[in-house]
């Protein structure tokens, strides 16, 4: 019964683990198809501030989806530096907000405080 349970938990994480990879990967995709890596990469700064960078800047902001969504589709100036993002309106608002949801899959996780030792 024990192994039972035990195989039926690991089946549930593995699947929850390559659902979470799938979903980099759909996101990496939708990227490529939109020409966002022509100006931005995931882990460095190109024209524009690395994917990573933005989801740090945004982490735990529950406007920040819909706020990424509209900034993809509406350009913006001098929120990273001096070259201004253009609009890109031939990506989609659902493809924004996929690609709003998966730049911000990309920060890092917050660490928790440390315990006191006893």
């Amino acid at each position: 019964m024990v192994a039972r349970c035990l195989s039926v938990l690991l089946c549930v994480l593995g699947a929850g683990l390559a659902l979470t990879a799938a979903a980099q990967q759909t996101g990496v995709d939708l990227a490529k198809a939109r020409n966002c890596l022509s100006c931005h990469q995931v882990d460095k700064k190109v024209v524009g501030p690395a994917f990573t960078v933005i989801a740090q800047r945004f982490a735990g902001s529950e406007a920040a989806a819909d706020y990424l969504a509209q900034a993809i589709r509406d350009g913006g100036r001098g929120r990273w530096g001096p070259v201004p993002m253009p609009a890109q309106p031939q990506v989609s608002p659902a493809d924004a907000k996929l690609l709003a949801a998966w730049i911000l899959s990309l920060a890092e996780p917050t660490t928790a405080e440390p315990q006191a030792k006893e």
